[in-house]
This record gives C-alpha cells, structure tokens and sequence, in this order.
C-alpha cells in the first residue's frame, strides 16, 4: 500500500473516532443524573444505616 492511502486512512479513521467521541459526549451529557453521584452514594449509605440501627419491627422511611 502507498504511504499516501494509508496515511489517508488513517485520517479519516481519525476524523470518524472524533465524530464518535464528541457525540459520545453529547450524550452523556444529556443523560447526566440530576444530583451527583457522591449525593446518591451518601444518602445510600445513610439508609444503609438506619436499617442496621432500627430494630427489625419498624419500617424506616426516608424524607428524601
């Protein structure tokens, strides 16, 4: 193969993984969760422990 084909080859593999990237991107973006994961992950944990802490009898809820 030339080097010119393939150095076109390439270019335009390059041009495509880009295009995928930034639509990739994109929605990500739209599809963010509303409230960061760190906050989710915490208030898990929260319940977490007030379902160890209560006794077995109660049912725990949440006001979140």
């Amino acid at each position: 193969m030339h080097a010119d084909i393939h150095l076109r080859l390439h270019t335009l593999a390059a041009a495509e993984l880009r295009h995928e990237a930034s639509a990739f991107r994109r929605q990500a973006a739209e599809q963010a969760p509303t409230t960061p994961l760190r906050v989710q992950l915490g208030w898990k944990l929260v319940e977490l422990g007030l379902r160890m802490a209560t006794p077995a009898n109660r049912p725990v809820t949440l006001a979140a």
